[in-house]
């Protein structure tokens, strides 16, 4: 079989993909690979601890930091969010999803946190991006490709959202991307700081993820990629530069899609989640409980069911996929992470202690994860004698 370097490689060759990072583990075994350029010019190659913009695969960390506040007390799951965003103290829905904007009804009842981390706060996309109220998130919110320094601050962004309404009724449907940002202002409101200190703090500083945040300081520019978009021809078209978007501190750190990290750190993170909560001293980060609570499925049958242009058969937990279709062979009972829109993934199974990250700097052309994503998948099902030690 290919090693992960293989599997890389096979991909930058055939271009246009300038380069990639990718990590397997399992146990006390790590399989790392860097491959490529960080940028079409060949400025530098890919190095284990060069510096990507992660997307999505932000959700699940501004999950387990709501988690921190929940095992402070300072937050409860069943919570209603509108003490702290009033902005959704009355949200309206859309009589029906392909309604105008306009023929609304009343909520019948709160938002709570739970519905942020589960994703069913009726905020979010659906299969059908054509909808008029799916249509206000892209044009009032910036909702898509992140773009750092193009969002509003968290207080107007708040303002902005509350003139949206609902696409469902709250619990009801599981819509994709926005309860995370939403939850990002939450977090920062509850914890009385915004939430890149928050996060630093008693997240990425604990765990040792000495890369990862909201922007790349000036002095690790230097290990920043650039960042393209697809072309139709089969080209790829520069969309960020290491000294653009993510060079200086949004004004709205986006729990959905902002972050900047490396393998290495995300893996302190999927560690943290396989030790049941316990940093890399021993002592507890999360509690098992919080561990389980992210990690276990929450939506129904029906809800999975609609949302299979994202899950394709998946469930969802706190802030990212479980898996519950044995489609696959890397579909196992409990596998949880989540893939991101600027061509990288990270996923952990508890039962087999099993990680695998990709990072990469190439758009992803739809919400389906391409054939390389699917590769490291399949490798990591099966990773275990002959992997390489770091």
């Amino acid at each position: 079989m290919s090693d992960l370097h293989d599997i890389l490689q096979q991909y930058v060759s055939a271009g246009p993909l300038p380069g990639a990072v990718g990590l397997v583990a399992r146990g006390d075994r790590v399989e790392v690979s860097a491959v490529g350029s960080v940028d079409t010019e060949g400025s530098a190659p890919m190095a284990r601890d060069t510096i990507f913009r992660i997307a999505s695969i932000s959700k699940p960390l501004v999950a387990a930091a709501a988690m921190l506040l929940v095992e402070d007390g300072k937050l409860a799951l069943e919570d209603p969010v509108a003490p702290w965003l009033p902005e959704l103290a009355a949200p309206k829905v859309v009589r029906t999803p392909d309604a105008p904007v306009d023929d609304v009804v009343p909520a019948n009842r709160p938002i709570t946190v739970l519905d942020l981390l589960t994703f069913r706060a009726g905020y979010g996309f659906p299969s059908d991006f054509s909808l008029p109220a799916v249509a206000l998130l892209f044009s009032e919110l910036r909702q898509g490709p992140p773009e750092p320094q193009a969002v509003l601050p968290p207080d107007a962004w708040m303002a902005a959202l509350a003139r949206i309404p609902l696409l469902h009724q709250p619990g009801e449907a599981w819509l994709y991307n926005t309860c995370s940002d939403i939850l990002g202002v939450l977090i920062a409101r509850v914890a009385g700081r915004s939430l890149p200190e928050f996060m630093a703090e008693r997240l990425f500083e604990p765990l040792g993820m000495v890369d990862t945040g909201f922007h790349v300081p000036a002095a690790e520019l230097g290990r920043f990629t650039s960042y393209y978009r697809p072309r139709p021809d089969g080209g790829l078209t520069l969309a960020d530069a290491p000294g653009g978007q993510w060079s200086s501190p949004p004004a709205f750190a986006s729990g959905a899609g902002g972050l900047v990290s490396t393998v290495d750190d995300w893996y302190a993170f999927a560690r943290m989640l396989l030790a049941g909560g316990a940093g890399p001293d021993g002592r507890p980060l999360l509690s098992a409980g919080s561990v389980r609570a992210m990690t276990t499925d929450r939506l129904t049958p029906a809800q999975r069911e609609a949302s299979g242009l994202f899950l394709e058969g998946q469930s969802w937990g706190f802030g990212g996929s479980v898996d519950v279709d044995l489609s696959e062979p890397w579909n196992v009972p409990g596998r949880y992470g989540w893939v991101g829109g600027t061509g990288t993934t990270a996923h952990l199974v508890p039962s087999t202690g099993t990680v695998s990250i990709m990072l990469s700097q190439q758009e992803m052309a739809g919400p389906t994860p391409p054939a390389l994503m699917r590769d490291i998948w399949r490798y990591a099902a099966v990773f275990g004698d002959g992997a390489q030690d770091a």
